[in-house]
């Protein structure tokens, strides 16, 4: 009898136990709670040699739309846009964010051994696709201030950090907003290894960062360097030129008199090693009064190419960064005109790039940013934003003609391109008729003005609701020839199931497994 009573008890506590199990896991399942661990990827059996990243800085997709409509008078009708590249929307959120959202919801802070996307990022309040793509996402779900955390005080927009998102892509994790391939919390030794530097030591490839903004600024930072924090921009400059030493760099921050006027983003002494031949493996070219920047650039690659030397190119403008052209608003008629000659356009910084990076014959890594995409949003300055992305438009077509050419080893067998986005800024929308569609037109600009005194610029046919980022998914492209975007693809709905969203940790992901990289 006693053993009878034992045996339903045990069956009982069987039960008991069979029961809260499931409900556990029914709870991991709704909750969506991850692991960030960058996963070891699948040796691929035909790796690729050759990574090109495109980030545009701050470009959402309306302001794609809005530049295919100023240039071609279609909706989507940019290089990314045609049916060689596989689109895809992909979230930005760094744990800054995360931790806004968990302190409003008291919920725990952001832990990578297990976290919630969603609280990153809901899609059923955000939208699955960026606007207008998805039209369902709350206005206020992007654009409510909320408490930072720890202190709970200072209330801002949810929004990825440039620094967080270009980490996330450089290296496979989340960090706080303001850190350059570092650990959130700042640890000591919270150094991350990039996917340029894995290409590097694992592959023997070159790299290179090239933006149109100051080299030491954010986005290229984050590739090539480390730091806590993004505006120490002397220390990430001195380890970009004296450790990281990448093939090529290509970026403003010139401190000459067409430039800023001050060492605000390189110091002097490295400054003045770089021009005086001090570091002899590189080719170093600056600004020059009159000189035609492009042409000079081209020529600074080739005598690198001849030498076997590494390429600096030190350019920009009063802010640091390249002045970016300018579209003319000419209805039905649209051109582009250059502010300056003295700055190379993207286009001839990514043909002099590639030029010298394609010697190698172990391959490279290179990421190209136009960052005066995000400048001109955080001023909501319309015509700048166009002239911007124009500049990005043109760049990725050269670097398409550059893979096709023929008579060398490079092909889209063996390369993957992605042109992709940090974050979004300005929560730009433009005004559409009853069917939807956008009332500008091909070579038509907004009447109005950009922002003043930290309030949101005001066009006629455009609204801006803030100068800052916002949370708001970005797009991901990549060209699908050689089959690099199914790389990309597989991470479609794997943080968010029933969607297409993918993570901008998941880029890096893609990177490292189709180029067979080993991941410590």
């Amino acid at each position: 009898m006693a053993t009878k009573t034992f045996n339903k008890k045990t069956t009982l506590f069987i039960i008991i136990v069979l029961v809260i199990s499931s409900i556990f896991l029914l709870y991991l399942n709704r909750s969506h709670l991850f692991r960030l661990a960058r996963l070891q990827p699948e040796a691929p059996e035909h790796p690729v040699k050759h990574i090109i990243l495109f980030i545009g800085d701050g470009m959402q997709l309306e302001h794609e739309i809005a530049a295919s409509l100023y240039l071609y008078g279609q909706q989507m009708n940019l290089a990314w846009h045609s049916s060689e590249f596989y689109r895809l929307p992909c979230t930005t959120w760094d744990v800054t964010t995360y931790n806004q959202f968990a302190f409003k919801h008291s919920r725990p802070f952001y832990d990578p051994a297990s976290f919630d996307p969603k609280l990153g990022y809901d899609p059923n309040l955000g939208g699955q696709w960026p606007f207008p793509l998805d039209r369902s996402g709350r206005k206020d779900y992007f654009l409510t201030p909320l408490p930072v955390p720890p202190e709970g005080k200072k209330a801002k927009i949810p929004a990825a950090d440039s620094a967080a998102a270009a980490t996330a892509m450089g290296t496979g994790y989340k960090t706080d907003e303001g850190n350059l391939s570092w650990l959130p919390g700042d640890p000591p030794d919270g150094r991350l290894k990039t996917v340029a530097e894995m290409m590097r030591e694992q592959r023997g490839a070159s790299i290179g960062a090239v933006s149109t903004v100051p080299f030491s600024h954010v986005t290229p930072a984050a590739f090539v360097s480390h730091n806590v924090k993004r505006s120490n921009y002397l220390q990430i400059a001195g380890e970009i030129i004296k450790e990281t030493r990448p093939e090529v760099v290509i970026g403003g921050g010139y401190p000459g008199p067409s430039g800023t006027g001050q060492f605000n983003f390189i110091s002097e002494p490295d400054y003045n090693d770089l021009k005086n031949g001090h570091l002899p493996d590189y080719i170093f070219i600056e600004r020059e009064p009159g000189q035609d920047g492009g042409q000079a650039l081209l020529k600074a690659a080739e005598l690198a190419v001849w030498n076997r030397k590494k390429l600096f190119a030190l350019f920009g403008g009063p802010d640091g960064s390249f002045e970016p052209p300018l579209p003319e608003n000419n209805p039905g008629h649209p051109a582009i005109k250059r502010q300056t000659h003295e700055n190379p356009l993207l286009k001839e910084a990514v043909a002099a790039t590639l030029r010298v990076l394609s010697e190698n014959p172990n391959g490279f890594f290179v990421m190209f940013e136009q960052g005066d995409i995000d400048w001109a949003n955080h001023d909501n300055d319309y015509p700048h934003m166009i002239g911007a992305v124009w500049d990005l438009n043109e760049a990725v077509k050269t670097a398409i003609d550059f893979v096709n050419r023929p008579g060398d080893d490079m092909d889209w067998t063996n390369t993957l391109l992605i042109v992709t986005v940090d974050h979004a800024n300005s929560y730009m929308r433009l005004k559409r008729d009853e069917k939807g569609k956008p009332l500008l037109g091909q070579g038509r600009l907004p009447v109005g003005q950009p922002a003043q005194n930290g309030q949101p610029g005001v066009y006629d046919l455009v609204t801006y609701s803030t100068t800052g980022h916002t949370n708001e998914p970005v797009m991901v492209y990549v060209y699908r020839k050689g089959g690099g975007h199914e790389y990309v693809k597989k991470y479609r709905g794997a943080w968010y199931p029933g969607t297409q969203l993918i993570d901008n940790t998941q880029i890096f992901q893609a990177m490292a497994e189709a180029s067979g990289l080993k991941i410590n």
